[in-house]
């Protein structure tokens, strides 16, 4: 005779949830969409071709009419936005080209905005780093230090250019201080009531940021940690993020992304905009790396580190894996 007295196991069995992929998928708790993507794209100046970038396998400098092919993929491919970086031919101490309306980042935008404006959001990143002969974010003060105010100048001109270049967002990633009140004012003097700001809120400084100082051809010698975040720091960033929200940010970012999960997370919890992160170009090079060299699944793996990018909170992720996971994301 049977002893039904004592279950032959335990009650509760979370497993049953897991047992099959169409349960998985019935009971994910997150979920990533296209349109929660955003793809970060390089045009250089007087190329004819594209040029590779050795340190990010996959990722080019593009051409204008390369740049448009791209977004018009993207753009069909259901990702959400994408943010431009100019390379241009030339530089000089304050950054010149970053506002000329024939620079080649402001060109890129009109052509992008005329292709696809209608179809993907266009982002423009606001800073002086590429367009500098010195690498900084800023323009520099007789001592040779990021003079602050006078960078705020240069980005309110900069933002003005690239708004009327018809960027729908601007990338504000200089980590100056008030840069997101004084761009946002010198935007509605002008009229441009419309266009978002992104603040990157808390843009730390990382032994990340390599590839892509090759992807930009940076002049930069030393670092930014003067003004960048500081790895060590949790509560300036929240800091930071409610300076920013009060200063009139549509939406605030942490980069890197995967490095500070917590500090999204965080982010998320108090902030009042969406937040985005920023997967880096050290993050995507070492995950290329690493599959390059048979280590991991490359496709689990950079589908993994997005879910948890959004799983921290995140609710835009841009990521140089975006249009692949677009694609790897389609039923």
């Amino acid at each position: 005779m049977t002893d039904h007295s004592q279950p032959a196991g335990p009650v509760i069995r979370p497993r049953r949830l897991r047992q099959s992929a169409p349960m998985r998928r019935l009971v994910a708790e997150t979920r990533l969409d296209p349109a929660e993507l955003v793809l970060p794209v390089f045009v250089r100046e007087g190329i004819e071709t594209p040029v590779a970038i050795s340190a990010m396998p996959g990722v080019v400098q593009h051409t204008l009419a390369s740049l448009v092919d791209a977004a018009r993929e993207a753009a069909d491919a259901g990702i959400g936005g994408l943010m431009l970086f100019g390379v241009p031919a030339s530089k000089d101490s304050v950054g010149s080209g970053a506002d000329d309306p024939d620079g080649i980042l402001n060109v890129a935008l009109r052509a992008v905005v005329e292709a696809v404006g209608d179809r993907i959001v266009v982002m423009s990143d606001l800073c002086l780093d590429e367009f500098t002969d010195h690498g900084h974010c800023g323009v520099l003060d007789a001592t040779g230090r990021v003079d602050n105010d006078g960078t705020l100048a240069r980005y309110a001109a900069m933002g003005l250019a690239q708004a009327r270049a018809g960027a729908h967002v601007l990338g504000l990633s200089g980590m100056m201080d008030g840069q997101v009140a004084h761009v946002r004012a010198a935007l509605d003097a002008e009229g441009f009531t419309d266009t978002v700001l992104l603040a990157y809120a808390a843009k730390y400084t990382s032994g990340l940021y390599g590839p892509f100082r090759e992807a930009v051809q940076s002049s930069l010698v030393g670092d930014r940690a003067t003004y960048q975040q500081d790895p060590a720091n949790a509560t300036e960033a929240l800091r930071e993020l409610e300076l920013d929200i009060a200063e009139g940010a549509d939406i605030v970012m942490v980069k890197p992304a995967t490095p500070h999960l917590d500090i999204v997370a965080a982010a998320a919890a108090v902030s009042t905009v969406p937040v985005a992160a920023y997967q880096i170009s050290g993050e995507y090079s070492m995950m290329e790396a690493a599959a390059a060299n048979g280590w991991i699944d490359r496709e689990r793996a950079l589908m993994e580190a997005l879910l948890n990018i959004r799983r921290a909170g995140a609710q835009i992720i841009l990521s140089y894996h975006a249009l692949e996971a677009a694609k790897l994301l389609r039923p």
